[in-house]
């Protein structure tokens, strides 16, 4: 890396950005540094708050700065009719094809991956829709499932692909256009188990825990029982399980030829995965030479170890073919978490374009006064645009592949994130802005491609201006009946519409109670907050009367759970979720945020899936969101087809 070509700027002086936020008539005193860093924020109650000196220099430091010729050798991200201001330069299209460019873009150019000659040499040429794929006229219904807790008889102690497809079968069989999951994304195969799907290892690759694996019938139903799920315990029976059916496997033409198909990046996760199974979970804490992927060290591994680096491939081909049958010609929607575990496999490969020496988070807001730090690296956004945006484009590519949708989660992390400098707090971090219009564009040109629909968890602080460009890209809103302040009948409908998240009460457990409790005993919190929480919540479920307002005994958790989506199903959104929690009566909500002593995402549904059909409520809430998306709705804005 060279030094910076430009003079510093002072630690008090605000410069532009090469990556613009959303400009407002008060933005004007947040514009970010020549490191796309803010110095000031606005809070909660609109005020501006100032960042530490010495967080912003921790910061910088951290980022480092770009090579003197970035700006001549960073991809060029653009649509059709778009001048690239190069003069006359020869295109090199993906397809083979060469094209000669002088001026706009023709409206014909392909959509893709290029390459460009320019006087400086090659740069990638990014040409993007602009909008992401939406079908014009469709409109659907669809469950929201953690496929961990959605456990069978046959799934051997934690919901899998097998289960999934039965409840996709279910829901699809009332109706059911599309099912949201959590994320699927690989841990490291070491003890303890990473519980948090959002904290995975990798987000190309997916979690060996998921598969469906014959032949264990006898863990199945003693790993079952457990009123928490046992990731350890499932892990070692699975893998055993795997382990003997690989040696025993007979060779197939077509996993070689799906192997071959992935150009080596299989084979560095799975080689990862050996490492981490020798050295720990955390490449950070490796023997040096064997921290450099490309290294002759991690090389000789493995080539002495390939047949354990196959079983890791093994493992990735199972999991892709069962995933397919369990989506089968469903839209199953993936989550994409907002970052990666700093010492796990995408932060191995990609370790020249993270930054391991922050965390992202949140600021202190209304719901948590010492902000939130989520645990994993960022990508430097000048780092980002010298790699071509490779890291993010297979990020996306993989979370959308096979299933034909992908929910962002915390999309405003395309437009700017919460850093917190190592060692320090979340309140003492600040935001970073990143580069949104290409990366954007990307994920128009990826869902394009894969024919996936896009939704953006735009929930908590979004900036002025946010909502209205990714409505302009044909992104999805999110919105929560728990948060919204308008009618359902008047939130937007190019949007997913939902009661509650995984990290909010389930509606059994905000109307009996038993959610309050269990924050009272494990997040410090005083009591009366907790109730006007409680309170403000339950007044969104108008039209649920109470004892006291008629006299009569209160309504049922059913009687409730079903008027909170007929509420629901008054809005004109494209797309209404229910969480399987709900429609079983679920009490407890999957993750409690700020906990440590809570088991969070390791809650089992309190139904089997084999015994979900037989459930008079899950039937009423199918019936009443297939009623609705069958009903007339607004034209939606924004919508559109680009195929």
């Amino acid at each position: 890396m060279t030094s910076d070509p430009r003079p510093e700027p002072d630690a008090r002086d605000e410069v532009g950005s090469p990556s613009t936020a959303p400009q407002t008539p008060d933005s004007a005193l947040l514009v970010a540094d020549a490191w796309g860093i803010h110095r000031r924020w606005l809070n909660a109650l609109d005020e501006v708050v100032e960042v530490p000196p010495a967080s912003v220099e921790a910061l910088r430091a951290a980022m480092g700065v770009p090579e003197a010729d970035l700006e001549e050798r960073a991809p060029i991200v653009a649509r059709r009719g778009a001048d690239l201001g190069l003069g006359l330069v020869e295109v090199s299209c993906e397809d083979g094809e060469r094209r000669q460019v002088d001026g706009p873009l023709a409206d014909d150019f392909p959509y893709g991956y290029h390459e460009l000659r320019s006087p400086t040499g090659p740069r990638r040429l990014i040409v993007s829709p602009g909008r992401c794929w939406l079908p014009e006229d469709w409109r659907a219904w669809g469950l929201t499932v953690q496929v961990y807790s959605a456990r069978s008889g046959d799934s051997a102690g934690i919901g899998d692909l097998a289960d999934l497809r039965t409840i996709r079968e279910l829901s699809q069989g009332r109706g059911a256009g599309f099912v949201l999951i959590n994320p699927l994304h690989a841990v490291a195969p070491t003890f303890p188990q990473q519980a948090s799907p959002y904290l995975p290892a990798t987000r190309r690759f997916r979690n060996p825990l998921y598969l469906r694996v014959s032949g264990m019938e006898e863990e199945a139903a003693r790993l079952s029982t457990s009123t928490t799920l046992d990731r350890d315990a499932v892990w070692r029976a699975k893998r055993a399980a795997l382990e003997a059916q690989f040696v025993a496997r007979e060779q197939n033409p077509d996993f070689d030829s799906w192997r071959e198909d992935q150009e080596g990046s299989v084979d560095l996760f799975a080689l990862w995965c050996v490492l981490a199974e020798d050295h720990g979970p955390d490449w950070r804490l490796w023997p040096e030479a064997l921290r450099d992927p490309d290294g002759d060290a991690a090389t000789t591994i493995a080539g002495q170890k390939a047949e354990a680096v196959t079983f890791h491939v093994w493992l990735q081909w199972l999991l892709e073919g069962q995933f397919v049958e369990a989506a089968g010609d469903c839209t199953v929607i993936q989550d994409l978490p907002i970052g990666v575990d700093g010492g796990g496999a995408d932060s191995w490969v990609w370790q020249d374009t993270l930054v391991n020496a922050a965390t992202v988070g949140a600021p202190p807001d209304v719901f948590n006064a010492q902000g939130q730090s989520w645990g994993s690296p960022p990508l430097a956004p000048w780092r980002l645009r010298a790699a071509g945006y490779q890291p993010f484009i297979e990020s996306i590519r993989a979370t959308m592949a096979g299933g034909g949708g992908i929910r962002i989660d915390h999309v405003m992390g395309l437009f700017r994130l919460w850093w917190i400098p190592e060692g320090q707090s979340p309140a003492e971090g600040a935001y970073v802005r990143y580069p949104s219009a290409d990366l954007l564009d990307i994920v128009a040109l990826e869902s394009h491609r894969a024919q996936s629909i896009v939704v953006g968890e735009d929930l908590g602080t979004v900036e002025p201006g946010v909502r209205e460009e990714l409505a302009d890209r044909a992104v999805l809103s999110y919105r929560l009946l728990w948060f919204e302040e308008d009618e359902p009948a008047d939130w937007p409908s190019a949007a997913m519409a939902a009661v509650t998240t995984h990290d909010l009460p389930t509606i059994a457990g905000l109307w009996n109670g038993e959610d309050l409790e269990d924050q009272m005993a494990h997040v410090p919190t005083p009591r009366t907050q907790l109730e006007e929480n409680r309170s403000d919540l339950l007044a969104r479920l108008a039209g649920t009367p109470t004892g006291a307002a008629t006299g009569r005994a209160e309504p049922s958790t059913e009687e409730v759970v079903l008027a909170a989506h007929r509420r629901l199903a008054e809005s004109p959104c494209v797309l209404l979720s229910a969480t399987l929690e709900d429609v079983v009566g679920q009490r407890l909500r999957p993750n409690m945020p700020g906990t440590t002593t809570r088991e969070n995402w390791s809650i089992p549904l309190p139904v089997p899936v084999q015994d979900l059909g037989e459930l008079p409520l899950l039937e009423a809430v199918c019936a009443c969101l297939d009623a609705a998306v069958h009903r007339a709705a607004p034209a939606r804005s924004g919508a559109c087809d680009v195929g």
